[in-house]
Order: C-alpha cells, then sequence, then structure tokens
C-alpha cells in the first residue's frame, strides 16, 4: 500500500492548513475536530473522541482475531511566535506548530487513507491522536481515561521528526530513549516589610540566594549511565517590581531530569531537601508542587525488532547514533501497558530545530513516515 501523488498532494495541503490553527496543550478541540472530519471518509469501525481532553483515537478492525497495534501522533501546538514568511505560517498570534505535530498527524491521516481502503487480515489497528504531549499531561490523560480500556493496545508506536539528522533517515535503538523529567515550583513565603526597615520582615532574598546554585549543582553522572541526574534552573522571582517593599515571597523553578523513573525519585527527594532546608535557616515558609511530568520513554526489545523490519523493508536508513535523548517525550506512558518503540525521523541536517520560531515541517516526511508505519500494520497484522 502506497500513497498515490493526488493523495499527498491531498496531505500535504491539509498538513499546511492545520499549521495554519495551531492549538497549545489542552485547547486542541478544532484540530481534533479536522481529524474527526478529514478521516471521516475511511469509515473506521470506531471513533472515541475526548479522550484524556481532545483526544481521538480511530480503530480499523481486521478480519480475524489479533494483536491490538496503536499508532500515536500529538495534536498539540506551542506557545511561541512564528517568524516566518511561509504562505501557511500561522494565523494565530503567539501560537504556532514549532514542533512538527501537525505533521506527524499527518501522516496518521496518511494511514487511516490506506486502511480504509485495505483493513488489515487480523487484530485492529488503533490510531492515537494525542493532546497534550507538550507539558506531559496528554499520554497519561489519555491512558486514564476509562475508555481507554476499548482500545489497550498490545503493541504502541510512535514517531518524532528529527532536524540536524539527514532527511528521511531514522535513529532508533532499544532501551531509554528519552529522559525522565519533571517541573519543581518552590514557593518560599516571608513578611514583606518597608524597604527602609527591611529588619522587621522576612524575606526570602537569601533562601532564593543560596537554594539556585545549590539546585543547579545537584545530579551528576554520565549521561550513558542509567545513574545520570540533572537539574536546571529555569525560573526565579521575588517579590514585586517596586521600591518601597521588601519582598515576602518568591518562587524558585527547576526542571529535574533522569534516565531512569527510580532515579527521580532520589533526585526529587535531594531537591526538596535543599529546598526545605534553605527555607528553615532563614525562618520562611515552603511549599513544592509538580508541573509537567513525564516518565521515561523506552523503547522494548521486540517493538524496535518490528520497526526495524519495516524499516529495512522499505529501504529507509537508520542507526542508533545520538540516543537515547536527553529531552522528554510523554510518548513512555504507553509503554507501561503495551510494548512500545518510538523512532525519530531525520528532518535534515541543516534544518532549524524544534521549537525554533522559524522550524517548519518537512511534508516529505510524510509519505516516509506513513509508508514506515504501514508497513509495520502490514509485517504484525496482515
Amino acid at each position: 500500500m502506497h500513497l498515490s501523488n493526488s493523495d499527498i498532494a491531498e496531505l500535504t495541503a491539509w498538513r499546511r492548513r492545520l499549521h495554519q490553527m495551531p492549538e497549545i496543550s489542552g485547547e486542541e478541540a478544532e484540530t481534533a475536530a479536522a481529524v474527526v472530519r478529514f478521516i471521516a471518509d475511511t469509515n473506521p469501525e470506531k471513533v472515541l473522541t475526548g479522550l484524556g481532553g481532545h483526544g481521538v483515537a480511530v480503530v480499523y478492525d481486521g478480519r480475524e482475531p489479533g494483536p491490538t497495534v496503536l499508532l500515536r501522533s500529538e495534536l498539540d501546538a506551542l506557545p511561541i511566535e512564528e517568524i516566518s514568511d511561509l504562505p501557511h505560517r500561522s494565523l494565530v498570534p503567539g501560537k504556532s506548530h514549532m514542533c512538527g505535530h501537525e505533521g506527524h498527524t499527518t501522516i496518521l491521516a496518511a494511514v487511516a487513507r490506506q486502511l480504509g481502503r485495505q483493513r488489515p487480515a487480523k487484530g485492529r489497528v488503533v490510531l492515537m491522536f494525542q493532546p497534550a504531549e507538550e507539558t506531559g499531561a496528554g499520554a497519561a490523560g489519555v491512558v486514564a481515561d476509562p475508555r481507554y480500556d476499548e482500545i489497550a493496545p498490545d503493541f504502541a508506536f510512535s514517531l518524532h521528526n528529527l532536524p540536524g539528522v539527514p532527511l528521511g533517515h531514522v535513529r532508533l535503538k532499544a532501551g531509554v530513549v528519552n529522559c525522565a523529567s519533571r517541573g519543581m515550583r518552590v514557593v518560599l513565603t516571608g513578611k514583606t516589610a518597608h524597604s527602609s526597615l527591611p529588619h522587621t520582615g522576612v524575606s526570602p532574598m537569601p533562601a532564593v540566594s543560596k537554594l539556585m546554585p545549590m539546585l543547579a549543582g545537584l545530579g551528576g553522572g554520565d549521561f550513558s549511565s542509567d545513574d545520570f541526574a540533572m537539574a536546571t534552573v529555569t525560573h526565579a522571582t521575588m517579590g514585586e517590581p517596586v521600591f518601597g517593599i521588601a519582598p515576602g515571597r518568591a518562587e524558585v523553578w527547576a526542571t529535574l531530569r533522569t534516565r531512569q523513573d527510580e532515579r527521580m525519585a532520589d533526585l526529587v527527594a535531594a531537591a526538596e531537601g535543599m529546598a526545605r532546608d534553605a527555607a528553615a535557616e532563614f525562618g520562611l515558609a515552603c511549599s513544592i508542587d509538580y508541573h509537567e511530568i513525564f516518565v521515561a520513554s523506552l523503547n522494548a526489545p521486540e517493538a524496535v525488532d518490528h520497526l526495524r523490519a519495516a524499516l529495512d523493508a522499505e529501504g529507509v536508513p537508520h542507526d542508533e547514533s545520538g540516543l537515547p535523548m536527553v529531552a522528554s517525550e510523554d510518548f513512555g506512558t504507553f509503554g507501561h501497558g503495551a510494548k512500545s518503540a518510538m523512532f525519530f525521523l531525520g528532518a535534515g541536517e541543516r534544518h532549524p530545530a524544534l521549537h525554533n520560531p522559524d522550524y517548519d515541517f518537512p511534508d516529505d516526511l510524510i509519505p516516509i513516515g506513513a509508508k514506515v508505519f504501514l508497513r509495520v500494520v502490514r509485517n504484525m497484522l496482515g
């Protein structure tokens, strides 16, 4: 099953329309509706909407019983102003598809088109258009949705485009491919005072000054080791932007990152201990909360074998270089209930990086990604 030239032209035009209407994490209602409309004429056996937010699951049944294979893409865009003179540039101020999720979604739409023409011989295929990948909430929300039991897969596969890698080349390996991470927010609360009488208040300034370099010094271990851990201070604020008030409140934000979920527990304990000790030393109240929680993404060896066989059958070059990545990806959540694997599809060695304001998904990747997924389905389900 291969896409015709007219298929590719239509899919490309649709991808560019999606690019013009970006919706950030948690707001993907119109993007999800566009997916449902586009795949309607493929006559799937089931369409679930509103999964874990705005997620859409599209199910194609085979003729005989067999395993369930889930293919996943993402719906969300980013809060980034696009810098581009492209005719299909974002029409939404301050929001854009600078990660290529609309391209990944188009690849799954291409798979849907072919499955509408020819069902698998056995089992079933679930196309999962997932919300909120950028915040780490999407995959967890989908899996926690009670209706997920209706589509729970035996195998799950995904891809992500990757600038810096030759166009159409693939990076793939078994084991860890993306780190676990979480955003930690520390709130330190004392008491304001007049700036001429700072001793009558309790300022968080000395605690912030001590805590930030301590957090930044956490972690260690070579990235090639499962003991790797890293903390990055990303934001801090203190008091009000005025000259007459000594501050009484501050926040310090940090991203904690490890290769293994088990190692994250140790890093969290160390960071929390530092924050609470600094607060206690300077007479401050301390509260801590977490945001954008990503589990580690691990590629199951059996799932990787299926991807390698598909890549070889389709003549797509691949190797393991550049993996694992320090960055995070919420696809790892699907691996807790299925044998899962993600591959990384080269967007070009000189292509603008992900999240850059001048990035645009390479349309040439649509047929490549689709043929790999379709070959996986054909090999596994006939």
